[in-house]
């Protein structure tokens, strides 16, 4: 396979192509079709892949630092891909696997991640504004001082989450399950919390101001010291 040409992004077809462990650093991949490649081991990291095909990709434990990953990753396995510092804004991660993977400081800002394993995995203070995170599991993961801020989370698995500081403003948490997570300083201003179950979460100076609670909206005092809620539908 000529190496030399994907660098440069003069082939544009390579599905289901055998890439494991090749250095592709920096290369131009826009646009690329990469649908079902094996990329395991391999080094993306700086590489331009704004509108490439990543969909059901095996990138097991592969080099994505700084890399644009505007593209689509459907079902793509990401698990202990070293994703620092990439660029996934806008990105359709639906049904990815991401767990153990580095992602310090990458963009998850309007990415479309529903459905995803982001079990356990370290998002601290990562960008997820806006972002479709639907029926995601992120069960034990950290979240501190991420911005959540309008996310859609209705139905997302956050038992045990830590959500320490984290922006969750406008954010729709329609039945999500935050059993056991980790609130203290977070913000709920205007977050929608409607068949959530609160117990044995901590909201120890939680902003929460306005959130949507059953049956109706309802004020709540800005801070709250230490309490325990628990919302049931009438």
């Amino acid at each position: 396979m000529d190496i030399e040409a994907i660098r440069a992004g003069k082939i544009k077809h390579l599905s289901g192509a055998n890439l494991e462990d090749e250095d592709l650093s920096g290369s131009n991949l826009r646009g690329v079709n990469l649908a079902g490649s094996n990329l395991v081991g391999a080094n993306l990291s700086g590489a331009k892949l704004e509108g490439a095909r990543l969909e059901g990709a095996n990138l097991l434990s592969a080099q994505l630092m700084a890399t644009d990953l505007r593209a689509t990753l459907l079902g793509a396995n990401l698990m202990q891909a070293d994703l620092t510092g990439a660029d996934l804004r806008g990105s359709n991660l639906r049904g990815a696997n991401l767990m153990g993977a580095k992602l310090t400081q990458a963009s998850f800002a309007g990415a479309f991640l529903s459905g995803a394993n982001l079990m356990s995995v370290n998002l601290k203070g990562v960008d997820l504004r806006g972002a479709d995170l639907r029926g995601v599991n992120l069960s034990g993961a950290n979240l501190q001082g991420a911005d959540l801020s309008q996310a859609d989370l209705q139905g997302a698995t956050l038992t045990n989450a830590n959500l320490e500081e984290t922006d969750l403003r406008g954010a729709n948490l329609t039945g999500a399950n935050l059993t056991g997570a980790n609130l203290l300083c977070a913000e709920l201003e205007d977050a929608n919390l409607q068949g959530v179950s609160l117990v044995g979460v901590c909201l120890i100076g939680t902003i929460l101001a306005e959130v949507t609670l059953p049956p109706q909206k309802i004020q709540i005092p800005l801070k709250i010291r230490e309490m325990e809620l628990k919302t049931t539908q009438d």
